[in-house]
């Protein structure tokens, strides 16, 4: 039973690789991303990389760490891709919201493919914007430290906002790249690499505290371990989670033939933004942080104790993290998906919902079903995220005001909740949201290439269409 779909998975896999230009689509996607890996091995000139190496580990409990994690451990070897994709991601949130607010760029972007390739220049440019600020503020904070920078000055502070400029810039090319030419979402795989690449170093590190350092036992390992194999399931199962919409068409005749009269359903994803929302609302969350990097900002105390309360890991920020969550859940949603535009496509070619009048009706029943599994779809996402809060360092609900309260949370409260796990974040859930689901994107379109050419496909429900070489 175990031996025939494994078969079938290496034979969809010899497929691949049969086809001339799926083939060299994936060989093409590979080489980027190994291209985009070697840039792990390039420190930015002019900083002591074992000593920031050393002053990361002791900070990559909170932001820090997971920065990282989205430039693939580049930020904690500061290296030229160490500002990783997040100016891209921070641009295109920007101009995705103003495209509610200006007329404009709502036009554009009813405009076609002439109206993305626009939008997607400016995104460039915002992105090149942003990677000089964030650069700027690196070398100011690593400056300010001292012991870092061999030589401090107005030399090192333009050679670095040149240096990881460019780097953000390089990046952003090879991501297009991958999606122009490749196989998958060039931006999404780039993530995808640098969270995989620390798999190891995690593995190692559960390694030394079960059976070197003896931090944990035995029986904790292998929770951390069930734990998430778990996530895992949990991830594919609501991924592969859908509303399907019965919809009915009538029966017309074109010319001489009779058309129409078949049932159909349209699918509605539980999880229709995918890891997009979790990625937007980090990228927000992370203003707070380095807007205290500014020495005007870090000096004033109220302003620099409103930003502290938001940090990784207290109580405000996973509330806003929530919040966050759940509302781009929606606006991607409102993005991807009109309800009004789908009951006038529908009415138009003569189709309808049984028991639903076509028209505004048909609309607000889709947008109805949309907001109930959209719901669904952000609070999912919002407990997979709170994972890696809670296994790195916990969430600090002793902070909480009054004093009396927190004395008792701290008190009372178990300290796996308050403090945490100590666990590498790569085994929370935000990072295997973004795995297993940038994964399953990729073998899809895989999927889609191979039976659009009478190969099999990986999964049994891809199985319909027979392959050329199949077996019998």
């Amino acid at each position: 039973m175990v031996v025939k779909p494994m078969q079938k998975f290496f034979e969809a896999l010899a497929n691949v690789f049969r086809v001339t230009e799926l083939r060299n689509r994936v060989l093409f996607t590979l080489g980027l991303l190994a291209v985009y890996r070697l840039g792990a091995a390039v420190p930015i000139p002019g900083v002591d990389a074992i000593r920031f190496e050393e002053f990361f580990q002791r900070n990559s409990g909170g932001l820090l760490g997971y920065l990282d994690m989205f430039s693939g451990g580049q930020m904690r070897r500061l290296t030229v891709f160490a500002l990783g994709i997040m100016p891209y991601i921070t641009a295109s949130i920007v101009l995705q919201l103003l495209t509610v607010v200006v007329p404009t760029l709502e036009k554009l972007q009813k405009e076609g493919e002439l109206g993305r390739r626009k939008i997607t220049q400016w995104t460039r440019y915002l992105t090149v914007g942003l990677s000089i600020m964030q650069s700027l503020f690196i070398a100011t904070a690593l400056q300010r430290q001292g012991s870092f920078v061999l030589n401090p000055g107005i030399g090192f502070v333009l050679q670095t906002i040149i240096t990881l400029t460019t780097g953000t810039a390089f990046i952003m090319w090879l991501g297009e790249q991958i999606t122009e030419r490749g196989i998958g979402n060039g931006m999404s795989l780039i993530i995808f690499a640098g969270i995989v690449a620390g798999l190891p170093a995690a593995c190692m590190q559960i390694y030394r505290n079960t059976f070197v350092t003896g931090q944990w036992n035995a029986l904790q390992m292998i929770v951390i371990i069930l734990v998430m194999v778990l996530v895992v399931a949990f991830i594919v199962l609501v991924e592969r989670g859908e509303r399907r919409i019965p919809v009915q068409y009538a029966k017309r005749v074109v010319g001489r033939r009779m058309m129409g009269g078949q049932s159909t359903h349209m699918p509605l994803k539980v999880n229709a933004g995918g890891v997009i929302p979790v990625i937007f609302a980090s990228s927000l969350l992370a203003f707070p942080m380095t807007a205290l990097s500014i020495p005007a900002v870090a000096n004033s105390k109220w302003i620099s104790g409103m930003l502290r309360a938001m940090g990784m890991g207290e109580p405000m920020y996973v509330i806003l993290f929530i919040a966050l969550i759940v509302f781009f859940s929606f606006f991607y949603v409102s993005i991807i998906f009109n309800p009004n535009e789908a009951a006038d496509n529908m009415r138009r070619y003569g189709g309808f919902i049984p028991g639903i009048r076509p028209g505004k009706n048909t609309a607000d029943y889709m947008n109805g079903i949309l907001s109930r599994i959209t719901v669904v779809g952000g609070l999912y996402l919002a407990i997979l995220s709170i994972i890696p809060t809670i296994m790195i360092g916990g969430i600090k609900l002793q902070h909480l005001p009054p004093a009396a309260l927190g004395n008792f949370i701290d008190a009372h409260f178990p300290r796996f909740l308050l403090d945490g796990l100590g666990v590498t974040f790569y085994f929370g859930g935000t990072s295997l949201l973004i795995v297993v689901g940038v994964a399953m994107d990729t073998v899809n379109q895989v999927e889609a290439q191979l039976i659009m050419r009478h190969y099999e496909g990986f999964t049994p429900r891809a199985g319909r269409i027979r392959g050329r070489r199949s077996a019998s």
